[in-house]
């Protein structure tokens, strides 16, 4: 029982680490600009839109990344971490330790997914 709470902490210490360094790529990531606006021909102007569209993507992507995150932390504060939110049986510990954020056991998820 120890070990598992010793786990939790550790988890949660990383869930909160990342938290923060999310919020600070996301923050520094939409004050960047692709381009200065001064698109010269139409190579530019197809290389800036498309490096928009894949700062976005990115964007996105580290935004569903902090939300689960924060799931994962409110699942912790509630004591449901590491419970299954389908079957309601714990999560191995080495899925929490590979994917700290899981909310299904790897039977789950694989059903999900399908």
């Amino acid at each position: 029982m120890k070990q598992r709470s010793d786990l939790l902490n550790k988890i949660k210490d990383q869930l909160l680490a990342r938290r923060i360094e999310m919020a600070s790529d996301l923050s520094r990531s939409a004050a960047e600009k692709v381009s200065d606006g001064q698109v010269q021909d139409s190579g530019d102007e197809a290389l800036s839109l498309t490096m928009e569209k894949l700062q976005d993507s990115l964007q996105q992507t580290e935004i569903d990344e902090l939300r689960l995150i924060e799931d994962a932390l409110g699942r912790l504060e509630r004591n449901e971490y590491g419970i299954c939110i389908d079957c309601e049986e714990p999560i191995g510990e080495r899925r929490l330790e590979n994917f700290p954020y899981a909310a299904r056991c790897i039977v789950c998820q694989e059903a999900f997914e399908e």
